[in-house]
């Protein structure tokens, strides 16, 4: 039992072990999608391949599509070279689900894999697909800082003013060759595309709208390419850059799970560390629940990806539905169990859900403080999305979340997180800011967090976060179980409403903060007995 082409002809072993097997002729797909292909997807990585590789296996499967996807990768060749080709593209998805159980499925749907080298032949395969009249949309899963032209200080990455000055011929920085290969697109006739971020960030059509429009008029400008290419991607008849809000937990393929696969007698699953140092392996795993909700704009038509479960809506509807998880239902109730799960030394965020105050405190910020503001997208349902989140996402065993990773940056996003929420309180008539009381404790668990010592008094390093600097200052002085005057302390950090998104004194909440702050320094043990107290009173 091998992952290959070959490896899985011998259909017997895998559906004994329980696999879920290609049910469409792969040889035919493979063809078809060579000589006409829709959809091409820039970023070879774990999220690609559980997430949309599988959605277009399983309509392939049901005889929803006949074609199949190109993958495209710009930054790490050695994910194409080490992990696809070795494998003729094949991969296994390992679903891990709440209850303990896990799907396995062998996807077979990725047609194409090719490094976007342009100085490699792949790059030439890549250009003749982007002047095909058939391609109808090229993805990307590069994360935010793939779109990215300069560096924290505001300067032009080197690759990219050299790209900027040599034009579209043979371009080195990962955007540089997207934009060369839309060019290609424009010489052929100025054929039209999607362009569609589903990156995690927010509004990230116009981030990628951004990177090639400024290639573009840099190029244009510059004479390096022919007159009429900014207009074309300026024209969103021609190129679309749709929104959308992407959500599924899909974790560095895991130990555990390979165990699993090699117990079914699958063979070569060893994983690949590349230069770049990217861990890949065979198979990826990843939560049961998945949402991809996409902007309704395509130029060039697209096939009917909602028989897969996308949902396709329009741009005002994402907005909302990245909303409804960033502000309310998901990402609030992830800080305050990042935060009070290193106060309280938990290394797991599945394992908070057992602990049934950080359990309450979830349930209050989310069904009580939260949902009465929620943004309803209308299109999927606040309250069952929160339940999902509380009953079968964060509680699932197999996730390996820590909150010391989702702590990092925290300072970054409490505005968003829980500001959003004062906002709202504040612009109601019918709700009162005052009967806020989780929001105001998870603010005061930040402070305390900040102190980096635990409920038990030991020291733990804090997670990266760009004003780690800044903010720790304001509590370097205080001290477990010693007496200090909180409002001296407190003053100056909770009116700044780029941390926290109002002044929380303007606001009328700082005085509860203080009031929590005060009770969670009281000592050792001071932070479960806060709590406790916070999700009781």
């Amino acid at each position: 039992m091998k992952l290959t082409l070959a490896g899985i002809k011998n259909t017997a072993d895998w559906n004994e072990k329980g696999y879920k097997l290609p049910e469409f002729d792969v040889e035919k797909v493979t063809a078809a999608t060579k000589n006409n292909p829709f959809w091409i997807h820039f970023g070879a990585g774990n999220i690609f391949r559980a997430f949309q590789a599988n959605v277009v296996q399983n309509m392939l499967n049901k005889g929803d599509l006949d074609r199949g996807l190109v993958v495209a990768e710009g930054y790490d060749y050695e994910i194409i070279q080490k992990m696809y080709t070795p494998h003729n593209n094949v991969g296994a998805v390992v679903t891990l689900k709440s209850d303990g159980s896990v799907d396995k499925t062998v996807v077979a749907s990725i047609c194409e894999a090719l490094c976007a080298d342009s100085f490699s032949a792949d790059f030439e395969r890549l250009s003749e697909i982007f002047e095909n009249p058939s391609l109808q949309m090229a993805t990307f899963t590069i994360t935010e800082k793939g779109y990215l032209l300069a560096n924290a200080k505001g300067e032009t990455m080197p690759a990219v003013e050299a790209d900027f000055a040599s034009g579209p011929s043979k371009p080195e920085s990962y955007m540089g060759k997207v934009v060369a290969l839309l060019y290609r697109r424009f010489e052929k006739g100025e054929l039209p595309l999607a362009m569609v971020s589903m990156d995690n960030c927010s509004h990230n059509g116009d981030k990628l709208y951004a990177t090639v429009h400024t290639f573009a008029k840099e190029w244009e400008s510059r004479g390096v390419c022919k007159k009429g290419f900014l207009a074309y991607v300026e024209n969103d008849a021609k190129v679309s850059f749709p929104w959308t809000m992407i959500d599924k937990i899909t974790p560095r393929p895991d130990a555990n799970i390979q165990e699993i696969l090699l117990k079914d007698g699958i063979e070569g699953l060893d994983p690949v560390i590349t230069t770049k140092n990217t861990y890949v392996a065979p198979f990826v795993n990843a939560e049961e629940c998945e949402y991809l909700v996409i902007e309704d704009k395509f130029p060039n038509g697209r096939p009917e990806l909602e028989k897969g479960g996308l949902i396709f809506t329009d741009r005002a509807t994402v907005d909302k539905v990245e909303k409804m998880k960033v502000c309310t239902c998901l990402n609030p109730l992830h800080t305050a169990l990042a935060i009070n799960g290193c106060l309280l030394g938990y290394t797991l965020i599945s394992k908070e859900m057992a602990d049934p105050d950080l359990l309450k405190m979830v349930e209050i910020i989310g069904y009580k403080e939260g949902l009465p503001v929620v943004v309803d997208p209308k299109i999927l349902s606040p309250k069952k999305f929160i339940d999902e989140v509380v009953k079968i996402r964060i509680p699932n065993p197999f996730m390996p979340d820590t909150p010391q990773r989702i702590a990092c940056d925290t300072s970054q996003k409490l505005s968003i997180r829980f500001g959003e929420t004062i906002k709202a309180y504040q612009a109601r008539e019918d709700l009162d800011v005052a009967d806020l009381k989780l929001i105001p404790y998870v603010f005061a668990s930040w402070l305390r967090y900040l102190m980096a010592i635990d409920d038990e008094g030991k020291p733990f390093d804090l997670s990266p976060d760009p004003l780690l600097n800044d903010v720790c200052r304001y509590v370097k002085d205080v001290k477990l179980g010693q007496a200090f005057d909180v409002h001296a302390v407190c003053s100056e950090i909770l009116k700044r409403k780029e941390i926290f998104g109002v002044d929380l004194y303007e606001a009328g909440l700082a005085d509860a903060v203080e009031k929590w702050f005060v009770k969670l320094t009281a000592g050792t043990g001071a932070v479960r007995a806060t709590l406790h107290e916070a999700v009781n009173c």
